[in-house]
């Protein structure tokens, strides 16, 4: 059966909409001034950089043999510059980065981009579908469900399987992403989500998941680590 020998995980280092959006929902305002356009263009904070070179010095100190030997991104800018400012800070050949459309944060539709004020105020029938649907379940207008992004997934893990069987593999994307490998590689319920969610908190910006082959299988070895990062 082709498996990958080993297959890391990385979130994007921290985002302008990681650090505007809480605000602005915190003072429940409608609009972002300083943040527009699509969410695939949402750029990297100077702490995000940072975050994003820690990565590169972990890499770097990496024995030769652990070395990744692909690495599939997301198309968005925020995991792309995040891989890009990482290879470039590790200082070694590392292999050139392809990207698949299936490791894209998940799709929010009509809601992308919007505060909670704003969803409120222009769908306010959202909050009692998301209650009936429950948070897994849920799909909003336009966009995807967490179920949704499992099926993307798991088509693209039997892919990742038999393209490269036997190597080294880093996959730089998004939270949900993130989470939701878990639930693909290891076959959980939403029950098994939900106590993942309780042990390890939300998938941190450039934390990283490492998932060893195991037989013919995966197992995890670590789960959103954040010690190669600096102290924030």
């Amino acid at each position: 059966m082709a498996v990958v020998a080993e297959l890391i995980l990385i979130r994007h280092g921290q985002s302008l909409a990681n650090v505007l959006f809480p605000e602005a929902d915190a003072q429940e305002l409608l609009e972002i001034a300083a943040l527009s356009g699509r969410d695939a263009d949402v750029p990297l904070t100077d702490l995000g950089q940072e975050q994003a070179r820690a990565v590169g010095a972990w890499l770097a100190g990496l024995p030769a043999e652990r070395r990744p030997e692909a690495v599939v991104t997301s198309p968005y800018l925020r995991a792309k510059e995040t891989w890009r400012i990482a290879a470039e800070a590790s200082g070694l050949s590392a292999p050139a980065p392809s990207t698949d459309d299936r490791l894209v944060d998940r799709l929010l539709g009509e809601l992308e981009m919007l505060t909670r004020a704003a969803v409120a105020a222009r769908f306010p029938g959202e909050s009692a579908r998301l209650a009936e649907a429950g948070v897994w379940e849920y799909r909003p207008p336009g966009g995807e469900s967490f179920a949704d992004i499992r099926v993307r997934l798991t088509a693209f893990m039997e892919e990742l399987n038999r393209r490269h069987d036997g190597r080294r593999v880093v996959v730089v994307a998004h939270d949900a992403v993130v989470l939701m490998f878990r639930a693909v590689i290891e076959d959980l319920d939403w029950a098994g989500l939900e106590a993942v969610e309780k042990s390890a908190g939300f998938v941190r910006n450039a934390s990283i998941s490492r998932f060893v082959r195991d037989g013919n299988s995966l197992k995890l070895d670590r789960y959103n680590v954040i010690e190669h990062l600096p102290a924030a």
